[in-house]
């Protein structure tokens, strides 16, 4: 297939770019406005591919995604563009409306548009999928498990508009008649994640002997899916999942923000260790919680499991091993990102950061 790919320059999107590419005969068309988050880096290793094309475009431009659509003719769509920071969300909920509310209507009305006009087999195997978060779930007690069939409660700007999106995406299946497909994955972690996320941030400052900023009392919890399991899950949805469907995808990795943050200590002071820091558990510091942060998310992979036999392949100890490697390994991807962003607090009121 041809597939259109967005935010393919992306930490997720780059990883299904990558493996597509990599492990499979279908062709790539990665679109990508390049905000702060994304980075060509991320497919260098395949940007000289015959089969990989890259459009530098916003997808809430609807003239330049239907120009994309009109010139490459996909045969299916992977919507992964999304302003995806929750504490960003917070402080700057206009970026996430525009590109996650509106963006997936443009994209949504591109995608209609050029499958109306397809015929026979090639309309019956166009595919749209929608890649969402479990965040749009609210939040869980101490038991229990997120499904396809739990109901939604967006309790941040960010889950709000993914949520806007998710049910935009099926109105249109149910509407018009698009084969749509919804996926919901846990909290991602692996190789070139920005360096703003929770992993990658422990990492960095650990690295570099800066404060490990831990939220609250630490104890919110999160399933851990590793980002090439991930990619993974989302290739075999677009090939074999059923048009009208929502898949959730977790790692079955479930961790306290404390145990995640040990864990990295433990990793670094064993793979980069450093008399001058010294145990990097030393670096850990309790700050403010953020705005409406939810104590438990945790995924039920049962469907995808059943019905499309995908399975996980990393543990989180395995996955976080390899991806503290990665970051001691590669800092020529990290450190130019790193000087755009600089580690500080997001996602509070000014005069709470400053303190």
């Amino acid at each position: 297939m041809r597939i259109l790919v967005t935010g393919g320059a992306g930490f997720i999107g780059s990883a299904l770019c990558r493996r597509l590419i990599a492990g499979s005969g279908h062709e790539v068309v990665n679109l990508d406005k390049l905000t702060y988050a994304a980075s060509l880096a991320s497919v260098a290793t395949i940007e000289a591919d015959a089969r990989y094309s890259f459009v530098q475009a916003d997808i809430a431009d609807a003239a330049a995604v239907e120009a994309v659509f009109a010139r490459f003719r996909p045969e299916a769509v992977i919507n992964l563009a999304a302003e995806t920071h929750v504490d960003r969300s917070i402080t700057g909920p206009g970026d996430f409306l525009n590109t996650n509310v509106v963006g997936a209507y443009v994209l949504l009305q591109a995608a209609l548009k050029h499958w109306s006009g397809l015929t026979g087999a090639a309309r019956e195997a166009f595919r749209f999928l929608h890649v969402s978060t479990d965040e749009v779930y609210g939040s869980l007690g101490e038991t229990g498990l997120f499904t396809e069939e739990t109901a939604y409660s967006p309790r941040s700007p960010y889950s709000a508009t993914k949520a806007a999106a998710d049910h935009l995406t099926m109105a249109w299946g149910e509407t018009y008649g698009l084969p749509v497909m919804v996926s919901n994955c846990s909290n991602n972690y692996g190789a070139y994640q920005f360096p703003e996320k929770l992993i990658p941030l422990m990492i960095i400052n650990g690295l570099t002997g800066l404060p490990l900023p831990v939220y609250g009392d630490g104890g919110n919890v999160r399933d851990w899916l590793h980002v090439d399991d991930h990619a993974a899950a989302l290739q075999l949805v677009l090939e074999q999942g059923l048009p009208g469907e929502s898949y959730n995808i977790g790692g079955g990795a479930e961790r306290t923000n404390m145990q995640v943050v040990d864990a990295v200590c433990a990793a670094l002071d064993r793979l980069a260790p450093d008399a001058a820091i010294g145990p990097r558990r030393g670096l850990i510091k309790f700050v403010a919680d953020r705005p409406g942060h939810d104590r438990r998310y945790a995924i039920d992979s049962a469907k995808i499991e059943r019905e499309l036999g995908w399975r996980a392949g990393e543990t989180f100890e395995s996955g976080l091993e390899a991806t503290v490697a990665w970051y001691i390994a590669h800092r020529d991807w990290w450190e130019p990102l790193r000087a755009r962003y600089g580690g500080q607090r997001l996602g509070l009121p000014a005069s709470a950061a400053a303190g």
